[in-house]
């Protein structure tokens, strides 16, 4: 069996080998340990201690580039990185930026803050590695915490232990949250970019320990590059928004310049049928068919002329006043839901109004060139119609002054009622008169509405003293004056007082009704009620009283023309129990007894009352109209039988 081999002296050649071999420090420590044991001389030992701390050194300097290295490295995945996360946005760099700063770290923890303003509050936007939902929308506002003096100073704060660090300024907020998340060690660097700071980047660890130089220099280049890549993100995110619009509005304008094209290659077509007398209706669905969408074409009253595709419900207010509104601008105007509201007019007078709502939104704020050329199409037709209706009304003004003056005419009734049937008038049907008075405006503007409006109504107009007579078919006079009142006095702007009378039947009735409107008309003016709308039944026996002559027979006839016709076809005495009934103070009974007839007569004969003069006839206020009629009545018959038979004759026209 062989000796063992002697242990050997180390020298600075085992060194310098340890140190090719890139050796830990600990072998060098080893060396040194040996040399002592094997009985090294003092000065072999001390040649080998210069010998082993120049190694030590040199294998910190090998540590430190290698540590370099590997964060040239990591800084360069990082750029990567960044650049990939940048195509994907502002959100993805962010998200970015603190995973790579936690993994640079070897933290347990990154978030990054951002600020708007130079002196605004801090918000973090991202985070790493947090272990609660309190970090995510902190806002750290005033002097308190290391981003808020990283910003302040342009330069990186650390702390070991935050804290437990009297020289930070804290706030109750920022510990709370540091508390939960179990932080201790933080560092923040500041995001400085080209256009200066815009945030914070942290690191934190949850153990005491402080940060290297090393560590520091590196977070701060991250943060760098962050900044960099961060404002290029926002500005491709702004540039690829302002593309997205550019291509949006150059589409739509596109469409524009199509739906222009289209409307003007329509507008011929249009302007063909206006020439060949097309109706309305056609002429609309041309035009709602060139413009792509629903269009109607409405009178100034709102009542609906032609209308092609389907148009939401709207309150008749809203309509009205974007109708009115569109005629004061003279130009569409829009509403909410992106329909449109148009003004046609002709010769400067409003004919009516277009309501469009299009398949595809318009753009621009004074309404739609297309809808414009539309429109001046349909306003060409009205124009046309309300032409044709002013030369037809010259002949049917004719007929409506005859009717009003029979004497002065020198026409027999035969001759009228030809002349009426001619004009589509047929003397068997209940007709009402209106006779509206303007207070102020133009006179041309409110004679021309008279003569577009008795046209559509199938209708005759006349103008006297400043006053639009109509004669319409219809049975319900007040109905009639409304609906003139609410189209005229918007058109004119100013208020329009109405008076209306009817329905009757057979055309002598006609100058009575006139009459008996006219005589509203005064009621309303005495009353100082200019601007109202009235009728003998809405005035009653203030009508009467008021009225500049007095007009007895009419306001009877309104009040108990039922039952005197009865009376008077039927031989009955209806108006005659009325009188005893009301004196009896309303008993049946009592008036049986006056009337020498059962009670069960008279309750027969209210009963018939009623049916002829409706439910509500013992009211207070129609007993008390019926009661005053009935004596003007009884005190008119024994007057009138005082008279001789020509006077009587003389004082029935006159009256009527």
């Amino acid at each position: 069996m062989s000796a063992a081999t002697p242990r050997q002296l180390p020298t600075v050649m085992d060194v310098l080998a340890t140190l090719a071999e890139h050796g830990a420090a600990q072998r060098l420590d080893e060396l040194l340990a040996d040399a002592r044991t094997l009985g090294a001389t003092p000065r072999q030992i001390q040649e080998l201690e210069q010998a082993t701390l120049l190694g030590t050194s040199v294998l910190d300097r090998f540590a430190l580039a290698q540590e370099r290295e590997t964060t040239l490295v990591s800084l360069v995945d990082t750029c990567r990185d960044l650049a990939e996360a940048m195509a994907e946005g502002v959100q993805a760099t962010l998200r970015t930026a603190t995973q790579r700063a936690r993994r640079l770290l070897r933290a347990d923890l990154a978030y990054l803050g951002l600020h708007e303003q130079a002196d605004g509050p801090l918000t973090v936007v991202a985070s790493e590695g947090d272990a609660t939902a309190f970090n995510i929308g902190l806002r750290i506002t005033g002097p308190a915490g290391l981003g808020r003096a990283a910003l302040d100073k342009g330069a990186p704060f650390s702390t070991p232990d935050y804290l437990a660090d009297r020289s930070i300024d804290h706030s109750e907020e920022i510990d709370r949250v540091v508390r939960a998340e179990g932080v201790r060690a933080v560092v923040a660097v500041p995001l400085q970019g080209p256009g200066g700071v815009s945030g914070a980047l942290y690191g934190a660890h949850r153990e005491v320990r402080r940060f290297t130089a090393q560590e520091i220099s590196s977070l701060s280049t991250l943060a760098t590059l962050a900044a960099t890549t961060l404002g290029t993100a926002r500005l491709m995110e702004s540039l690829g928004a302002q593309k997205a619009e550019l291509e949006r509005d150059g589409a739509q304008a596109w469409s524009i310049v199509g739906a222009h094209r289209r409307m003007e290659a329509a507008y011929d077509h249009l302007l063909t049928l206006v020439h060949d007398g097309s109706p309305l209706d056609a002429i609309t669905e041309v035009a709602a068919t060139a413009l792509g969408g629903a269009l109607a074409v409405r009178e100034l009253g709102g009542e609906l002329l032609a209308a092609h595709g389907r148009l939401p419900e709207y309150e008749d207010e809203i309509l009205t006043q974007r109708s009115l509104d569109a005629m004061a601008a003279g130009e569409p105007v829009p509403l909410d839901d992106g329909a449109w509201v148009a003004p046609v007019t002709g010769g400067g007078d409003p004919l009516g109004t277009v309501l469009f709502l299009p398949d595809t939104p318009f753009i621009g704020q004074r309404g739609p060139r297309p809808l414009r050329v539309a429109v001046r199409a349909i306003a060409l037709s009205l124009q046309r119609d309300r032409n044709r209706a002013l030369a037809e009304g010259r002949t049917r003004d004719d007929l409506f002054e005859a009717l009003l003056a029979p004497d002065s005419m020198g026409l027999a009734w035969w001759q009228l009622e030809e002349q009426a049937a001619r004009l589509g008038i047929a003397a068997g049907t209940p007709y009402v008169v209106v006779v509206a008075r303007p207070e102020g405006g133009s006179l041309r503007r409110a004679t021309a509405w008279a003569a577009s409006y008795a046209h559509r109504k199938s209708g005759l107009k006349s103008v006297r003293d400043e006053c639009l007579s109509l004669l319409l078919p219809g049975d319900d006079a007040a109905a009639a004056a409304r609906a003139a009142h609410k189209e005229l006095s918007p058109l004119l702007d100013v208020p329009v007082t109405v008076g209306a009378a009817g329905p009757r039947t057979g055309l002598p009735e006609v100058a009575r009704l006139h009459d008996d409107a006219q005589r509203c008309l005064t009621a309303l003016t005495e009353l100082g009620n200019q601007g109202g709308v009235a009728t003998p039944e809405e005035l009653g026996f203030l009508g009467v009283l008021l009225a500049d002559v007095l007009s007895v027979p009419s306001y009877v006839e309104s009040v108990l023309g039922p039952v005197l016709a009865h009376d008077e076809q039927r031989y009955t005495e209806f108006a005659r129990t009325l009188e005893v009934y009301f004196a009896s103070r309303s008993s049946p009974r009592r008036a049986a007894r006056v009337l020498h007839i059962h009670p069960n007569t008279v309750a027969r004969r209210l009963d018939r009352i009623t049916e002829l003069l409706g439910d509500d006839w013992q009211s207070p206020e129609r007993a008390l109209e019926i009661q005053l009629a009935l004596r003007l009545h009884r005190t008119r018959g024994t007057l009138l039988g005082r008279l001789p038979r020509t006077a009587r004759g003389q004082a029935d026209s006159g009256s009527s």
